[in-house]
């Protein structure tokens, strides 16, 4: 196994309510599950190859619970990005070079059937965490933007977090409303105004790094 790390960042969406019934073991608000991922990676190597500075945006769809399988996904990884730098990436966000469930990336490829033909493109990202506002843009693929989640009385910003200690995505995370708009082989047609976070990724082959 090849040894790894990343720190980035996540802009994260799926069809079902805000909070996402995954982060608490419970079943998709509507059934099925649905999401478009940007990732910006402030550091990281895989093996003696660095991955600093690169991005990389990831679709998923499943008819029913992503545990119940039968996925389609497909990752897109920076155009700029080298060819080691490509096979590298590509690993992590497959989970190869990685511990059986340690990363929500090897729960991912674990339930998917269909594995869409990786995409090499410009994949720009714009993440506030504390403020919850993103953007992920990936020509003619999708555009996801982010914002915070307003009191349906008063119109003021909500903020809300969810800490899982134990968790294989991450440990803290930012609820947010997004929109993801499609246009590439997977369709998002639910995705408006619905859950998104914000967090920080610290991942190697074992999972989640304890700062």
């Amino acid at each position: 196994m090849t040894p790894w790390e990343i720190h980035a960042i996540e802009v994260s969406n799926c069809n079902c309510a805000y909070g996402c019934p995954c982060q608490f073991n419970a079943l998709p608000t509507y059934g099925t599950c649905e999401a478009a991922v940007g990732y910006k990676i402030e550091k990281g190597f895989y093996g003696d190859v660095s991955l600093d500075g690169l991005t990389a945006g990831f679709m998923a769809k499943w008819p029913g619970p992503i545990h119940e399988g039968n996925g389609e996904s497909q990752i897109i990884i920076d155009v700029n990005a080298s060819p080691e730098q490509r096979e590298g990436l590509r690993k992590i966000l497959s989970g190869e070079d990685t511990e059986d469930m340690a990363t929500i990336c090897w729960v991912i490829n674990a339930m998917t059937s269909t594995h869409h033909e990786t995409l090499y493109k410009p994949v720009s990202i714009e993440a506030d965490i504390n403020g919850r506002t993103g953007r992920v843009v990936v020509d003619e693929v999708f555009e996801l933007n982010v914002e915070p989640i307003k009191n349906p009385v008063s119109g003021e910003s909500h903020r809300a977090r969810i800490d899982i200690p134990q968790g294989f995505e991450f440990t803290i995370a930012e609820m947010a409303s997004g929109t993801a708009k499609t246009q590439g082989t997977i369709k998002l047609p639910n995705n408006t105004g619905t859950h998104s976070h914000l967090c920080e990724l610290h991942w190697n082959n074992s999972g989640i790094i304890q700062s």
